[in-house]
C-alpha cells in the first residue's frame, strides 16, 4: 500500500513567496477543487479536505484537537511530532496532510489502547498502556514536550527489536532531541 498522493490532478508549481527569494513549492489543484481524503485516525474514519502544503501536525493539531503531537523544530529533527503512519514512525511536520489518504495514523492518544492502556482520548478513566507506565515508572519524563514522540518511535521501534540492548535503544533516541532528562530515564523506561 503506498500512502501518497492519489491524485494525478495534482499540479506543482514553483514561485517565489517573499521579496527575500525563498522558494516553496506548492501543490494546488484546478479551479480549487481538492479532493476529500479519507484516513483512520487512532481507531477512527475522518475524511479531510487539506490544501496542498498544509503538514499532517496541523491536521492533527488545529483541525482534530489532537494536541499530544507537538511541533518542535519543523524541520524533521527534533522528533516531538512523531506518529506512526500503517504502523511506521514518521515525523509529522515533513508530510503532507494529502500524503495520508487511505493510510492509519495512530497518535499519542491513541498508543495507550494499543499498548494495554484505556481508551486513549484523555479523562479520569484512562490507564497508561505499556510503554507510558514504564515513563512514569522510571520518571522519564520532565516537560513532557518531547515524550510522545519518543513514545511513538519506541512503539514502532519495539516491534522490531523486542529486546534492545542498552546501546541500541540509544542509537534509537539519537533521532529525538530532549533537553530536560539526560536521557538516562529514557533509557530505563
Amino acid at each position: 500500500d503506498n500512502c501518497g498522493p492519489a491524485n494525478a490532478n495534482v499540479v506543482f508549481d514553483v514561485r517565489p513567496v517573499d521579496v527575500e527569494g525563498e522558494y516553496l513549492a506548492r501543490a494546488f489543484f484546478p479551479n480549487d477543487q481538492r479532493p476529500a481524503r479519507n484516513v483512520l485516525i487512532d481507531e477512527s474514519a475522518f475524511q479531510i479536505n487539506p490544501t496542498g502544503t498544509l503538514q499532517l501536525v496541523g491536521i492533527l493539531r488545529h483541525e482534530l484537537g489532537l494536541t499530544g503531537t507537538h511541533v518542535g523544530c519543523e524541520h524533521g529533527v527534533c522528533g516531538a511530532c512523531t506518529v506512526r503512519v500503517d504502523g511506521v514512525a514518521q515525523r509529522a511536520c515533513l508530510m503532507l496532510a494529502m500524503q495520508v489518504d487511505g493510510c492509519h495514523v495512530q497518535t499519542i492518544e491513541g498508543l495507550a489502547a494499543e499498548t494495554g492502556g484505556g481508551n486513549g482520548s484523555g479523562g479520569d478513566s484512562d490507564t497508561l498502556g505499556d510503554l507510558q507506565a514504564a515513563f512514569k515508572r522510571h520518571h522519564a519524563l520532565q516537560c513532557g514536550f518531547c515524550s510522545a514522540g519518543i513514545l511513538m518511535s519506541a512503539a514502532d521501534w519495539l516491534q522490531r527489536v523486542p529486546q534492545p540492548s542498552e546501546a541500541q535503544v540509544r542509537e534509537m533516541l539519537s533521532g529525538h532531541l530532549c533537553r530536560c532528562t539526560g536521557y538516562t530515564p529514557i533509557v530505563a523506561a
